[in-house]
């Protein structure tokens, strides 16, 4: 395959941008120093790298390089890169200041939903929220402290498909990047899933999965007496509870715990680790791997 020729760098100094490059292909030798090589060729730094070779020989990099992006550059180096690297390599290059858009999806709990919210407003959270939308109006005000469109769109007194018909056009006309469920407690159904990519759509789950699948996992947790409870973040698919995951934590309860003191507990560890993972998701730090993720 010929490469794109390389346009010789000029005596001029063009302001300086960093991107990230994300590489996903079959394993092989010499792929760090093809990129690398390409990246000297086309008079880019590399500030920072990871990498990740699996068991079934998948190989992910995220590479920070900052240089002149200007113009045809970008393209001439993606198409550099994709030359040099297996026939069934993925490469993207993404601002890495940009903040993605995200829609978040909620119920009556407000524990996760305020948390983004103020992470949101002092840069805490890499990420612009856009919507919010619930199957109740509990947490419209909340939403219009901080000037964000809240939608109502209820589940009451019509068919599961025709709510998420108009949960799906509220969400499409808002054209968000990712859309978080934080705590929106409804089953999503194949149709919902299959309207968006994987890896679009994040739960945070108030278990630490595969544990207590499905409802009330804190009462479950109680029921047999676990010493530990957690929460996860995962991407979301057809299997309930059981996408990808991106993110766990725990805490420690004992005996006098009950199922209600379990759930005001877990509240805490539910917000820290959604954060986390969006965090690391809008930073473009995952990766997914079948139905594990590479994080970085």
């Amino acid at each position: 395959m010929s490469q794109p020729q390389v346009e010789p760098r000029t005596s001029a100094a063009p302001a300086s941008k960093q991107k990230i490059l994300l590489t996903e292909c079959t394993d092989a030798t010499g792929l760090i120093a093809k990129v690398a090589t390409t990246c000297f060729e086309f008079g880019l730094n590399v500030v920072r790298q990871d990498q990740f070779a699996s068991e079934d020989h998948r190989f992910y990099m995220r590479s920070v390089l900052e240089g002149d992006f200007s113009g045809n550059n970008e393209n001439k180096f993606l198409q550099c890169v994709t030359a040099k690297l297996p026939d069934d390599a993925k490469v993207q290059l993404r601002d890495k200041d940009k903040l993605p858009r995200i829609a978040v999806l909620v119920t009556k709990e407000a524990h996760c939903l305020g948390d983004l919210l103020i992470k949101s407003y002092s840069g805490a959270l890499h990420a612009e929220i856009v919507m919010i939308a619930g199957n109740y109006p509990n947490l419209g005000d909340l939403a219009a402290k901080f000037d964000i469109p809240f939608h109502c769109v209820s589940h009451e007194g019509i068919s599961r498909e025709e709510q998420e018909e108009r949960m799906m056009k509220v969400i499409d006309d808002c054209n968000p990047d990712y859309i978080v469920l934080a705590k929106y407690m409804r089953i999503l159904s194949p149709k919902f899933v299959a309207h968006y990519p994987l890896g679009k759509i994040i739960n945070i789950h108030h278990s630490f999965l595969p544990a207590f699948i499905g409802a009330k996992p804190y009462q479950q947790a109680f029921d047999r007496g676990v010493k530990i409870i957690g929460a996860t973040a995962h991407f979301v698919t057809d299997n309930l509870d059981e996408g990808p995951i991106i993110e766990q934590d725990v805490i420690k309860v004992n005996h006098r715990y009950d199922a209600e003191a379990m759930a005001k507990a877990g509240r805490d560890v539910e917000r820290i680790v959604l954060l986390r993972a969006l965090n690391k998701v809008f930073d473009n730090k995952v990766f997914i791997h079948g139905n594990k993720t590479v994080v970085f």
